[in-house]
Parts: structure tokens; sequence; C-alpha cells
């Protein structure tokens, strides 16, 4: 896959606010054939409604993201740390006390 140089401004994107079991999750999204590269905003309180098993490469940018894996482990990633995974290797899913800020990628590559 080949990208030309993008620059992206993630206040012109439109939303999308999905509800978790608790809290919501506000997504601005950045689609290429293969690759997808996502800003994602969760409310404090937040818990996602699934387990997920995608690969993921995690950036946070503000607040502290908890991270439950299905198997009971519990990772905590404070602004500036960051999580890679790839597709199958984790059931996971995010979970927040306050609000979160993140960079998101994944796509084909992390298959």
């Amino acid at each position: 896959m080949k990208l030309p140089f993008e620059s992206i401004d993630w206040s012109q994107l439109p939303a999308t606010t999905m509800p978790g079991t608790t809290g919501t999750a506000t997504m601005r999204i950045v689609q290429h054939d293969g690759l997808r590269i996502r800003m994602v905003e969760y409310s404090a309180d937040y818990l996602a409604d699934h387990w997920c098993q995608l690969g993921h490469l995690v950036f946070v940018l503000d607040g502290e993201l908890i991270n439950e894996h299905e198997d009971g482990r519990v990772n905590v990633l404070k602004a500036g740390m960051s999580y890679h995974v790839s597709d199958g290797l984790s059931s996971h899913r995010s979970r927040t006390k306050g609000p979160v800020r993140m960079i998101v990628v994944d796509g084909e590559f992390l298959g």
C-alpha cells in the first residue's frame, strides 16, 4: 500500500457517536483501501459493549485508557502511551473513568 502525503484536520471531519454499555465513543475516521485511521474520544465512564479481537495501533493523547482482557488481565495507558496488537491475538475492550482521546490505526497489515 502506498499513501500520498496527507495532513488531517480532525476538527473538519464528521463525527459519529456510538453508545457503549455505558458512556459514548465519538469517532472521526479517515478511510483508505485496507487502512483506517480514527480519532476516538471516549466519554467518562465508558465501557465498550463488546470484546474486540481486531488488531490496532493505539496512541493515547489525553486521559487514561483501561484495557480489559477477556482472560482477566488489565492494562492502563496514560497520555503519551500506546499499545499494538495483531488481529486475533487478544480479546479486549476499553473502559474509562474520565474522558479519553486517542488515535487508532487498523487495517489489513495487522491480519
